[in-house]
């Protein structure tokens, strides 16, 4: 890992948004509040939201992102809407491409392409997928991807999709396409196909005990791939997942959440699909220890993105991974927490500010004139107010 850190001019701020939802809740509600959460994130400046396919387990319920993202897009202003991520094997090619494309049109260059091997083992067996050919197929079906997103015809066989003659019908709105990113977790998999294509990295494995180590190493993997294949690759590109939760006091918010969090890590992570933390690593107080969410306040989170800007030499995006962890009216509190006082330190918003209060305090001519007061007063024909602190009168 290269020494020098990399720290954007203006850092990506959005959620990688699963979603996780109790299995107890109302599902047509449940969709429609993840809708408003990406409207309060619009509200409050966010960049982009990733929204997540998956077909089974009862918490992650939202089977077609793409359905969502143009939902979204008609109810926000600015924020881009991508997967995060699309499962290419459970997918023909040429079909992404084509409706992304189609996306790409239909959100003005709003859209954006996440993409991934498949996330639940569960959904893999419901098609007959064997999940250790799943990262391979992932990379053969990026392939096709990209090259019908830049105008080729493409014939290409492979023991789970054939294209001939494949072409898309319509060129992309954003030139030369819209962004495309790989996710990564623990192996180098997603870092070296990333690289291999030249495409963005969505790194989502810093809440796991085990996702500081392989943040460390996500670049070099993912650069050393680029370079045997002749791409290149940005930092830009590149976001890191780490959930948060902001509040009045880092009490408040550790009481905000500490009993939605058990929950999601035992009975969902741990219960259901068989990921939870080892004993000892699954309380709120241990990931907050090692990292792997941020709760507190403002000031409590801009050192440990500052850390995880070390410890991984630098990136373009940070995402929060939403789990309803408490109140609505809490969860768009933090989201204006974060809004107010972090996004604006890591995108350039805070220095003029402050040199032009030092600027002023530390320069007399810059301050209030009495003389010109006082004058203002003489050239009216006004007596000026007595027993005033000059600072204070009227100007």
């Amino acid at each position: 890992m290269s020494t020098e850190i990399y720290r954007p001019k203006r850092m990506k701020f959005g959620a990688f948004l699963a979603p996780f939802h109790r299995a107890n809740e109302n599902p047509t509600i449940a969709i429609e509040r993840d809708l408003e959460y990406i409207e309060q994130m619009d509200r409050f400046n966010f960049d982009e939201v990733w929204i997540g396919e998956h077909h089974s387990a009862g918490w992650e319920i939202i089977a077609s992102p793409e359905l969502v993202m143009v939902a979204a897009a008609q109810r926000t202003r600015s924020i881009k809407v991508g997967t995060g991520v699309l499962s290419l094997p459970y997918h023909n090619p040429l079909i992404v491409a084509d409706r992304f494309v189609q996306l790409d049109h239909m959100t003005r260059g709003r859209a954006m392409l996440g993409v991934g091997p498949g996330a639940l083992t569960s959904d893999a067996y419901m098609m007959g997928i064997d999940p250790l050919e799943q990262r391979r197929m992932m990379d053969e079906s990026l392939g096709a991807i990209l090259a019908l997103l830049r105008g080729e015809i493409v014939n290409m066989e492979t023991d789970w999709f054939t294209l001939k003659d494949a072409r898309l019908q319509l060129a992309s709105y954003t030139y030369p396409h819209l962004p495309v990113a790989v996710a990564a977790a623990f192996s180098p998999a997603g870092p070296i196909t990333a690289g291999k294509h030249g495409v963005g990295i969505l790194s989502n494995a810093l809440n796991h005990p085990d996702g500081q180590q392989s943040l460390e190493r996500t670049w070099d993997w993912a650069s050393e791939a680029a370079a045997e294949s002749g791409k290149t690759i940005s930092r830009e590109d590149w976001r890191v997942v780490l959930p948060f939760h902001l509040a009045e006091s880092k009490k408040e918010a550790i009481q905000d959440i500490r009993e939605m969090f058990r929950h999601e890590a035992e009975d969902y992570f741990g219960a259901t699909i068989g990921r939870g933390p080892a004993p000892g690593e699954g309380s709120l107080e241990a990931a907050i220890e090692r990292g792997s969410i941020i709760v507190g306040t403002p000031d409590d989170a801009i050192p440990i993105i500052e850390h995880v800007l070390e410890i991984s030499g630098g990136f373009g995006g940070m995402l929060t991974r939403p789990g309803e962890y408490t109140t609505w009216d809490k969860t768009v509190h933090s989201l204006e927490l974060w809004s107010r006082y972090v996004m604006p330190r890591f995108q350039g918003q805070i220095a003029p500010k402050e040199a032009s209060v030092d600027w002023v305090s530390s320069n007399p001519a810059a301050k209030v004139n009495t003389d010109a007061v006082t004058k203002a007063f003489e050239d009216a024909g006004k007596n000026v107010p007595g027993n005033v602190d000059e600072s204070q009168r009227p100007r």
